[in-house]
């Protein structure tokens, strides 16, 4: 998707794919979603300049 001009085509492409069975059960998973995940050792970005935060 990195051209512009075939964006709309490759979501129609996937909505015309979608498995609306599929989406049903993936939705009753019951994973919590305004639960943030822990992030890994390798995910965790340090701050050079804790100051600098937006995020507070």
């Amino acid at each position: 998707m990195s051209d512009t001009n075939n964006d709309s085509s490759d979501i129609k492409k996937a909505a015309d794919q979608a498995d609306s069975q599929q989406i049903k059960k993936n939705l009753e998973g019951g994973k919590p979603v305004d639960v943030a995940e822990s992030l890994t050792e390798e995910e965790k970005t340090s701050f050079i300049n804790d100051d600098l935060r937006t995020d507070k």
